[in-house]
């Protein structure tokens, strides 16, 4: 008897770490339901718009955006990044004495078309002139520096120049002004030729002799200069190229690089990461620095998800952290598909497609923010308040596609009285029906199927 007992004893001692472990385990993993509560009186001041940012890559030359001015309009983006300035365009030829002639032809329309969208460019300084490269390629380097400080100086002179005149016409200054300037695309990819931040084919060359150019622009309204637009958030990148800036004097305007993923929570990681980059001491001049997502996205590569609701409500959630991170600009990629299926929101021929409807969705967000308390592990919330109008977008993002969720929902310091509820799909179909506050609260419960998005749109009577 006494035996069994020390071994019952000796059982229970060994096994309760390992019930703990799972039981603690189990609660680590267990998904968070959404319980949503809005206070309409703890706002968090303007609505920002620094997501409104799309940027096109080179999937066609000539007028991209021509065809979808009208869609992309309806999505009221601040600005678009274009690259390929140079090779698509035609900008650069040289005469029978070598010299270089420039014909911005056809790249003032794209720019007008950007333009009559009723956004700024945001342009991509590259690829380098077949006529330039030292190696007759569209990733080489220059045969010499001063003629890409030349070609960088004319392009800043001809888009920020008070005195340009584009097909489109005379512009104000407020369209001329704040205009950026990003040196190369994604210059660490072995695709747009393999830089470095040190050796013989060097990245940190190739910003000096355009700063250099920049600087030498004349007759110009305000702009923005920076890079180095990597492939992600590197820190060799980051902290090397910051090195060069200090020690050359260099103008720097923003920070630039890229980010694909699955997870939408990695974008405020990287806001985190820069952080730590950046509190060396050498390194406090930058630390103020507007910090540009300029591509962002689920996949690098072509994906079919992006064409789904799943992207769709990745791209709401995303967005989510953009809003609380401290984003100058977050370019979505891309705005329009080649001949092929590629990264675009609207088809080559002008179709739109989910993530472009979700995008259009949160045009209904405007002025006050106002804080959400409550969200789940897949249920997130974005909320506004207009003109005594409450706007309110649910998204359930669920990569498994397999959450279905009642969310509560109650909104708070309300007036009593009658009230108009909308709940408005990706897709614009809408529900409506009244409500009647008592005790200036509202409560609901919205069923949320995977990867669905609604707006819901309280109205006093």
């Amino acid at each position: 008897m006494k035996t069994k007992l020390v071994l019952l004893l000796l059982v229970f001692i060994f096994s309760f770490p390992l019930f703990f472990l799972y039981f603690f385990y189990l609660s680590k993993a267990a998904p968070v339901k959404a319980n949503l509560v809005i206070d309409t009186q703890k706002t968090a001041g303007k609505f920002p718009d620094r997501f409104k940012a799309l940027a096109q890559g080179g999937e066609e030359k000539g007028r991209m955006l021509g065809n979808v001015i009208d869609l992309v309009a309806g999505l009221y983006p601040q600005y678009i990044r274009i690259d390929h300035l140079y090779d698509f365009y035609d900008v650069v030829s040289l005469d029978s004495q070598n010299k270089i002639i420039f014909n911005w032809q056809k790249l003032d329309q794209t720019i007008c078309d950007i333009y009559n969208v009723g956004a700024k460019p945001f342009l991509v300084l590259g690829y380098m002139p077949e006529s330039l490269s030292a190696d007759g390629s569209l990733v080489g380097q220059p045969k010499k520096w001063t003629d890409w400080s030349w070609l960088v100086q004319k392009t800043i002179e001809r888009y920020s120049g008070k005195n340009t005149v584009l097909p489109c016409g005379s512009l104000s200054s407020f369209w001329k002004t704040d205009i950026y300037y990003e040196v190369w695309n994604e210059p660490d990819l072995e695709t747009f030729g393999k830089w470095h931040y040190s050796g013989s084919k060097n990245y940190l060359e190739l910003y000096f002799y355009a700063v250099k150019g920049a600087e030498n622009a004349k007759n110009v309204y305000p702009f923005k200069i920076g890079g180095p637009a990597t492939t992600a958030l590197y820190k060799n990148w980051i902290q090397r190229f910051l090195d060069f800036v200090n020690k050359n004097n260099l103008r720097l305007d923003f920070l630039s690089w890229h980010h694909y993923s699955k997870n939408p929570e990695d974008f405020i990681d990287d806001m985190i990461a820069l952080n730590k980059y950046l509190a060396y001491p050498q390194y406090y001049r930058f630390q103020n620095l507007p910090r540009i997502l300029s591509e962002w996205g689920y996949d690098s590569n072509p994906n079919p998800i992006a064409d789904t609701n799943l992207g769709a409500a990745y791209t709401i959630a995303a967005i989510r952290n953009f809003i609380g991170a401290n984003y100058q600009l977050a370019f979505l990629f891309e705005i329009k598909d080649g001949l092929s299926q590629n990264w675009g929101i609207i088809t080559n021929t002008g179709q739109p497609k989910p993530r472009y409807y979700a995008l259009k969705l949160l045009n209904y967000l405007s002025d006050m923010r106002i804080l959400v308390e409550g969200e789940g592990t897949y249920v997130k919330a974005l909320a506004s308040l207009s003109y005594n109008q409450i706007n309110v977008i649910l998204v359930n993002f669920d990569p498994e596609e397999k959450n279905m969720e009642m969310v509560p929902l109650t909104i708070k310091n309300l007036e009593d009285g009658r009230y108009r509820l909308k709940i408005i799909d990706v897709y614009g179909n809408e529900n409506e029906e009244k409500i009647i506050v008592n005790g200036r609260l509202m409560r609901k419960n919205i069923l949320l199927t995977a990867n669905q998005i609604v707006l819901l749109q309280l109205n006093k009577d």
